[in-house]
């Protein structure tokens, strides 16, 4: 069986939710399964030394200007969320509690969410995130319940160290064939990677 591309990704990174509208397609081309991995950047920034983008005079107001044009390149809805950068914390637990007992709904989650955060709805705390998840059906009150216990805050911790210990550092962040891709500008180097062998 192909091994499966790793796509790491933040529900507040404007590139990583562009690169969720390419990801699942790229791996369909290649006959490849994609495994999602919600992560958080503010641990990795801690780690870095990096901030959000935006947060740079100068280089955040080309990154603004950047977003909006990159998702209209792809076809993507984009709608800067406000607050921005937000806190993605609940998201991240409410993906590994229901990846725990069914990893296509988790993944539906995901995209639902970052739907949501990218066009107007807040999805930074519990409540809200226990909303969305409620309009697929999804038990709501489980879920708050869910994400606040201490194996859903250690797993999504232990997710987080295990990303750093492979180098994993921003998001988008994609790992095919044991080979790194930082950037949604790198798909068209990840889609080159798997269908030349590598270079």
């Amino acid at each position: 069986m192909p091994q499966p591309i790793e796509f790491f990704f933040d529900f507040s990174s404007p590139y990583a939710y562009i690169a969720s509208h390419l990801i699942d397609d790229l791996g369909a081309k290649h006959g490849r399964p994609v495994v999602w991995k919600p992560i958080l950047l503010g641990a990795m920034f801690k780690l870095t030394g990096m901030a959000p983008l935006i947060e740079f005079p100068v280089k955040g107001d080309y990154a603004r200007h950047d977003f909006i044009r990159s998702a209209r390149l792809h076809g993507v809805p984009f709608q800067m969320p406000d607050p921005f950068p937000f806190s993605s914390i609940h998201a991240v637990r409410a993906f590994y509690w229901l990846a725990a007992t069914d990893g296509q709904a988790a993944h539906d989650l995901a995209r639902k969410l970052y739907r949501a955060a990218f066009g107007g709805r807040p999805i930074g705390d519990a409540r809200a995130v226990a909303a969305i998840a409620s309009e697929m059906g999804i038990d709501g009150g489980a879920l708050g319940a869910g994400i606040e216990t201490q194996d859903i805050k250690d797993r999504a911790r232990a997710e987080n160290d295990a990303a750093i210990a492979r180098g994993v550092f921003g998001a988008p962040f994609i790992i095919a064939d044991g080979e790194a891709f930082w950037g949604a500008d790198r798909l068209d180097q990840v889609d080159r990677w798997l269908t030349t062998g590598g270079w």
